[in-house]
């Protein structure tokens, strides 16, 4: 017999109610010679229609596990749905593809039509060991490009924030860990206690608007590392293993011995009072400041900003324009690329503009 009086069971559905999320999206299927049309052109300058977020940027896959990912599209085996989002900004709609889950499979694809790699390991298609894409008869190419997969395309009025959540779900389940979770597990010491301090700060998550669920996936002590990280080592890192530059820095700055927690704290807390002083709607987006802000204008405006201040502490600011200009906009937009070269031009244009440099 239930514990729970009426009441509890009318407030428990009242909970749920509110916190559902209404995602509008429809299902597609598209040939593997389409979707790797869409990946791939345009990759080199990021315009490519079907593209990777900022969160998700590692291949994972080894070749071992690539390899037996064709085999089964070759047997005709059922593929898992992919995940795509349809983005647009409040400037320009260019209806790119964000993949929220899928990106192994894609660049798996990609990688084999475009002959990187050889199938090795597989234990039903044996006699295809050691074949590339071009090794195949050509009325098999021909059929493999041919074969469909299916998709779930979320509409424009999915935000990032359920993206996000839908990515993490997706992929971790209600076992496994986040990145950030794992670091708490794992690399424990004095600048992960800096960390998870500062990331409870009030100003911080009021401008940074994290909502209930970035708070429990530990997104406000990810961007406190990510704002350390990128400070001091932001020329130094390769987009292709974002999450191992972070591990990297955290377990170095853990073992200083020399570690300077209050200079630290002073940069940061300072960062968030000129934050606080001259935008007045802080790293907050949308046309009602409501959504959480993303990691790239995070990244390009705090570390920016503090860059700045290390150089001139007595810095003033006139107006808000920064925010605005077609160049910021550009460079922190939903689906900006994470390579060293743009991650470097945006955050050193805030800087600069700060400074009264053109």
């Amino acid at each position: 017999m239930s514990t729970f009086t009426d009441d509890q069971k009318e407030a428990a559905e009242a909970d749920i109610r509110s916190k559902q999320q209404q995602v509008n999206y429809n299902t597609t299927e598209y040939p593997v010679e389409v979707l790797v049309q869409k990946y791939i052109k345009g990759k080199d300058d990021d315009t490519n229609e079907l593209f990777i977020p900022d969160y998700q940027r590692e291949m994972a896959w080894d070749e071992s596990r690539q390899s037996k990912f064709i085999e089964s599209v070759l047997l005709g085996l059922p593929i898992p749905y992919i995940f795509v989002a349809d983005i647009s900004d409040d400037e320009k709609d260019n209806a790119r593809l964000e993949i929220i889950d899928g990106s192994q499979r894609i660049r798996t694809l990609a990688r084999f039509v475009n002959n990187k790699f050889k199938l090795s390991g597989l234990k039903k298609l044996t006699k295809l060991n050691e074949f590339t894409f071009d090794d195949l008869p050509l009325a098999r190419q021909r059929r493999f490009n041919r074969t469909s997969l299916r998709m779930i395309q979320l509409t424009e009025n999915a935000d990032e924030e359920v993206r996000r959540d839908i990515f993490e779900r997706i992929n971790t389940g209600s076992v496994e860990l986040n990145e950030m979770e794992k670091r708490r597990g794992i690399m424990r010491g004095s600048f992960l206690d800096l960390i998870d301090e500062l990331s409870k700060n009030h100003k911080f998550r009021n401008l940074c608007s994290f909502t209930d669920a970035a708070i429990n996936r530990r997104e406000p002590q990810e961007f406190v590392l990510r704002f350390f990280a990128f400070l001091n080592k932001y020329k130094h890192f390769n987009a292709n293993k974002i999450n191992e530059f972070l591990d990297e820095y955290l377990k170095e700055v853990n073992e200083d011995k020399t570690l300077e927690s209050e200079k630290m704290q002073m940069e940061f807390l300072s960062m968030l009072d000129f934050v606080e002083q001259y935008f007045p709607q802080g790293f907050r987006q949308g046309k009602d400041y409501a959504k959480t802000t993303t990691r790239i204008k995070f990244e390009s405006l705090s570390v920016g900003i503090s860059l700045a201040l290390r150089r001139n502490v007595n810095i003033t600011l006139n107006s808000v324009e920064l925010l605005n200009s077609k160049e910021f906009k550009e460079y922190t937009k939903y689906d900006a690329s994470s390579s060293r070269t743009k991650v470097i031009r945006r955050i050193e244009y805030v800087r600069d503009q700060l400074l009264g440099k053109s």
